[in-house]
């Protein structure tokens, strides 16, 4: 008899979730994770921790902006940088604790140590083994190294060192214009910290659909962050206190040096595999590294599953706690699903960014005949009352059906609004079914419905 039905290596976003949904499906399971806290990166040096900085620094930035336009009159208050490190620790401690105690009510057993499987069904934690009929590698990803540039955690960062700084700095080059570089290039600018983002791209947001991305950019360059696209990093040469950044430009073959007080790497993450030994039993990868699974997440190795940011696609945290749900489901014998067509993707920056589904170039490459439906923000009264009027919803429908393809918001709460769109697509909705659907007055909400209404015979508010 094996120890466990299901052993879940990792306990991030994918790994905790899938060891939930396992025990409530009535499989006796375990999850190991060697962090020393539950939660993976996202709660402990990624997601959570990141939300708490953008939040404090949002409010101070309202607090010098927007207060006294309000009414609100006083002096601007100043920052004090170890309390709102550990307002963030604080959020950080209430999150883990959180899964904790919903591993203890569901009966999961949580085993603290690194894992590693070491035969069939065989998992050993820190040397001591257990054995599972079923494995679940969950392990996650790290950040992506970049050449030229040897990071310290204090002077040349990742996300993870950002995070923990024992002061603000004067200066900060961001190497990346993606969703990590910046958001965490918006908390140290609203904080006073001269941004410069380095982008290798003549564009931000790789990915995101290009007339949001320049919208985001021009809004992010007015909040005081400096843009160099086009532009490959060289090198970072470091003292002990400042580091000088080389870079070339794409175009002309320049070669420019800046001096920076911290370097914040943010090119991307790779998959978490190191010490699993999964390719030592002869397990499969992808040429990316990621280890490769089947369309019910199994790997070649008969009873060993994989989820979230170890295999292929978006590493996104709702995308493996997706895939957590889905492959227990698979497990206990039921049909466990996903539909990558409808995993949104947030920018957390002030206005926040949010979409779903194919972009405009996306549908462009596949030859779709399509509609555009947009609405901005300034038409929108709620959001002209809090100073938040920059920014549209834009929505992209089929012409002949008129069903949803995708959604692009940039706007006040636009990580939550894009979720009316993923229900309405789950659905296969048109986008005169938003257009006919009541939406609630005043609310940023009803910027949707006449995005909505833009795609039929015109917006009432623009």
């Amino acid at each position: 008899m094996a120890d466990y039905d299901v052993i879940i290596i990792g306990g991030g976003p994918g790994g905790y979730v899938c060891a939930i949904r396992c025990a409530q499906l009535g499989l006796k399971t375990a999850c190991v994770e060697g962090r020393g806290a539950l939660g993976g990166t996202c709660l402990n040096v990624g997601c959570i921790p990141s939300k708490a900085l953008l939040h404090a620094s949002h409010m101070l930035h309202e607090a010098e902006h927007n207060f006294a336009k309000m009414g609100l009159k006083g002096k601007s208050p100043s920052v004090d940088f170890k309390q709102m490190l550990a307002y963030k620790d604080e959020t950080i401690a209430q999150n883990t604790s959180g899964v904790e105690f919903l591993f203890k009510k569901n009966k999961v057993d949580y085993l603290r140590g690194w894992g590693k499987i070491t035969g069939k069904g065989e998992v050993s934690v820190d040397g001591e083994v257990h054995k599972a009929k079923n494995i679940v590698i969950a392990t996650g990803s790290e950040p992506s190294a970049l050449k030229g540039v040897e990071v310290d955690e204090k002077v040349v960062v990742t996300s993870t060192g950002a995070l923990e700084l024992p002061k603000v700095p004067k200066t900060m080059a961001v190497i990346g214009a993606g969703v990590i570089g910046l958001e965490l290039g918006s908390v140290y600018s609203r904080l006073g910290t001269e941004v410069t983002v380095i982008e290798y791209l003549d564009h931000i947001t790789p990915g995101m659909d290009k007339e949001t991305g320049k919208a985001l950019q021009r809004v992010l360059k007015k909040q005081g962050l400096n843009f160099v696209l086009g532009a490959a990093v060289q090198s970072v040469e470091t003292t002990k206190t400042k580091a000088k950044l080389t870079y070339e430009t794409r175009k002309k073959g320049e070669s420019v040096t800046i001096d920076a007080d911290v370097v914040l790497v943010a090119t991307g993450r790779k998959p978490f595999t190191d010490g699993l030994g999964f390719t030592e039993l002869g397990g499969e990868m992808t040429e990316r590294g990621q280890i490769k699974t089947n369309d019910t997440w199994g790997t070649n190795i008969d009873g060993v599953y994989a989820i979230g940011d170890v295999i292929e696609g978006p590493m996104l945290a709702h995308k493996a706690e997706d895939e957590g749900m889905a492959v227990a489901e698979q497990i206990a014998g039921k049909h466990g699903h996903v539909n990558y067509g409808v995993i949104p993707g947030v920018i957390y920056t002030t206005p926040e960014v949010a979409s779903v589904g194919k972009t405009e170039e996306q549908l462009k490459d596949e030859g779709v005949d399509y509609k555009v439906g947009k609405f901005p923000f300034m038409g929108n009264g709620r959001a002209k009352a809090v100073h938040q009027g920059d920014g549209f919803v834009k929505l992209l429908v089929d012409k002949k059906t008129d069903r949803i393809l995708g959604c692009h918001l940039i706007g006040p709460s636009a990580g939550d609004l894009i979720h009316e769109i993923c229900v309405a697509m789950e659905f296969g909705a048109s986008a005169q079914d938003v257009a006919l659907t009541c939406h609630a007055h005043p609310t940023f909400s009803e910027a949707v419905r006449e995005a909505a209404l833009a795609c039929g015979d015109g917006a009432i508010h623009a």
